[in-house]
């Protein structure tokens, strides 16, 4: 099965049914062999076509995407997806969902670099928000003028009025932007799902390397929504016990909320309040209480022990973590980064007057965390196409700064993997005071890296 080629895309087209033998039959090796050889930015598989796959049938099509990833740097994933095949998809993979799907080639068309002269207005929604804010970013970039919907409601309304837009995209998803461990909500709080009966198991399941570099990163606030948890015994109470007390190293908090101990006993809640645990009836007790919010989540001074240092596998790939950045920031703001300065040492903020922050950490085969510090007026102008209007919100433009490093975040992974470094990232802390992310930072040392853009001073610092 050959792939038809125009303008920069490569589309295979199988027919019928894929399942993992049927698929081998469509695609050879030397059908591989000659997309490598293509010199495309977009290699696609169109499910118009077909009637049924599974899993098994999709693998083959996968494996080949990470080939042709590697040798070609190319956009790799499946198009002509209705919502019935995105879903099963999305199903399929889950969170190893590290290619795209596009609802239809003309969508696919849009992410291409090979099509930025034809400019479009894009109408664009997406239950999640740093998908929503990662396609608005890359049509912008291709030269497109995103109309982004905030909520489904919004969606529905815009796309009624069909004179505002030419195309509108649905069951698209762009691979390797970032992850969902867990999910921010404005005040930097790590909220956690958890369900059930909880027992041994929860030490299994529980991203432990995830919620340390949360840690890591600055996150002080982590809420657990227990309302669908039936009981738990006594392996669960410890796990969740020596959580708080490894946490106090940092002076995190640990929230329950929801949590009914009809079938728990009473007992428990006591020996967890004794760790430090806080138990509320209602999430909105905590997140809509902003003095609670700030006080539960503030940074903190505290003497964290076994602070790491820079090491030389994080700084070989310091030029991968500079251009995710500047390369985002400079779209963004329509400017040209200027490096005026790199050095290692711990963080100077000569003026923190009008700066506000990010931090967003990364583990695996390596781990730190990068640090950005962005005058207003970059973060504002920065974050104007995500809003979809200008604002003098802050809490509105940390929310959203977030969601612009996130992409920062899944651009240095795409990198990173690349060169067969495999990483996953936490999600971004925010920062409305440099005071406080200096609290972060007290005694670590990293390369720090002084840009400006359009004369404005910006602030890179890559640590551990």
């Amino acid at each position: 099965m050959r792939a038809t080629v125009k303008q920069g895309m490569a589309v295979f087209a199988p027919q019928g049914f894929l399942d993992g033998n049927n698929t081998v039959a469509f695609l050879t090796v030397d059908d591989i062999d000659a997309t490598l050889k293509l010199k495309v930015d977009m290699v696609l598989v169109s499910l118009k076509k077909v009637v049924f796959f599974n899993r098994n049938g999709l693998d083959v099509f996968v494996k080949m995407f990470a080939k042709v990833r590697l040798n070609n740097h190319a956009t790799v994933g499946f198009c002509d997806c209705d919502n019935k095949k995105f879903n099963a998809i999305n199903n399929f993979y889950k969170n190893d969902l590290n290619f795209s799907l596009f609802d239809s080639q003309e969508t696919a068309a849009l992410f291409s670099s090979s099509f930025k002269d034809q400019s479009k207005n894009v109408l664009l929604y997406s239950d999640d928000k740093s998908q929503r804010s990662a396609m608005a970013i890359e049509l912008h970039d291709n030269g497109h003028n995103p109309i982004i919907a905030q909520s489904k409601d919004d969606f529905i309304l815009k796309c009624a009025n069909k004179s505002s837009y030419d195309h509108v995209i649905r069951n698209t998803f762009l691979g390797q932007m970032g992850q969902k461990v867990a999910t921010r909500v404005t005040g930097n709080a790590i909220i956690y799902t958890v369900s059930s009966f909880l027992d041994a198991d929860i030490g299994n399941s529980f991203n432990i390397a995830y919620h340390n570099n949360s840690l890591n990163v600055g996150f002080r606030l982590f809420i657990f929504d227990a309302y669908k948890v039936i009981s738990m015994n006594v392996h669960a109470l410890n796990f969740f016990s020596k959580l708080a007390s490894s946490g106090a190293e940092y002076n995190a908090t640990i929230c329950f909320v929801g949590m009914s101990f009809d079938k728990t006993p009473l007992t428990f809640k006591d020996n967890m309040e004794d760790a430090g645990i806080m138990f509320y009836d209602q999430m909105d007790d905590i997140l809509q209480n902003k003095e609670l919010l700030e006080e539960l989540g503030a940074s903190s001074a505290a003497n964290v022990k076994n602070k790491r240092i820079i090491n030389k596998i994080v700084v070989t790939e310091l030029s991968n973590f500079v251009q995710a950045t500047t390369a985002t920031i400079e779209m963004m703001t329509n400017s040209s980064a200027i490096k005026e300065a790199a050095e290692v040492k711990e963080i100077i903020v000569a003026d923190k007057t009008d700066k506000i922050a990010s931090s967003i950490g990364f583990y695996g085969d390596m781990d730190g965390m990068v640090i950005l510090i962005f005058p207003k007026d970059i973060a504002k102008k920065a974050c104007e196409l995500l809003i979809g209007e200008e604002t003098e919100d802050v809490e509105l433009i940390l929310d959203t700064l977030a969601e612009l490093v996130n992409i920062v975040g899944g651009k240095v992974k795409t990198l990173l993997s690349d060169k067969h470094i495999s990483v996953d990232i936490t999600l971004p802390r925010t920062y409305a005071s440099i005071d406080s992310l200096l609290e972060i930072t007290k005694g670590r040392k990293g390369v720090q890296v002084d840009l400006s853009f359009s004369g404005d001073k910006f602030l890179f610092f890559l640590t551990r």
